[in-house]
């Protein structure tokens, strides 16, 4: 009998072991004060604090392009996260502030097998605020009934994740994020 007890607790210790390897890093943040998303942090190049004026308007773009922004010397463009995915706008949310909270979302494109390099394509977020790293298994990320999710949102979502808190985190699929810009 112990011997039973003794390989189903090593069995249960390795099933654990490969749940934690098995989870992935995603960056937590907010649009609205009571909407919490979730991007892997294999997708976010960086976390950008962005002065409001730094920010160059281009005429005759989607309501949800911002503009664009010299990024370490590269043109990056600005999307309004929350107007692109059917939330509330950036300036719709009330905060009167001086400067954006962004995230460089990045996109490996092109490869070339010759110069065995691969062409990154990024693009700036403009979010309300950045919370927290959350270690996920995606496994336990869960597709939304349709009816209980803004129909612009669902093209961009990968699911929610419903912690042991109960708090919901809705999770982007940066890739279809990507796929709006074009």
């Amino acid at each position: 009998m112990s011997d039973f007890n003794l390989s189903q607790n090593l069995s249960l210790s390795r099933e654990l072991l490969q749940q934690t390897n098995e989870e992935e890093q995603f960056l937590r943040f907010s649009l609205e004060p009571d909407t919490k998303l979730m991007l892997p942090i294999e997708q976010i190049t960086e976390v950008l604090k962005i002065a409001v004026g730094n920010i160059v308007p281009i005429p005759e773009m989607p309501s949800w392009i911002v503009g664009v922004y010299n990024w370490r010397g590269e043109i990056l463009w600005m999307a309004d996260l929350g107007h692109l995915i059917g939330l509330n706008s950036w300036y719709e949310t009330g905060i009167n502030a001086t400067t954006y909270n962004a995230l460089v979302l990045s996109q490996n494109n092109h490869h070339n097998a010759k110069a065995k390099t691969t062409k990154k394509t990024s693009l700036g977020l403009i979010i309300t605020q950045v919370e927290d790293i959350e270690w996920c298994n995606p496994d336990v990320i869960q597709s939304p009934p349709a009816s209980a999710v803004n129909a612009k949102l669902v093209p961009f979502l990968r699911g929610y994740w419903l912690k042991p808190n109960g708090d919901t985190i809705w999770t982007l699929d940066g890739n279809a994020i990507f796929a709006a810009m074009s």
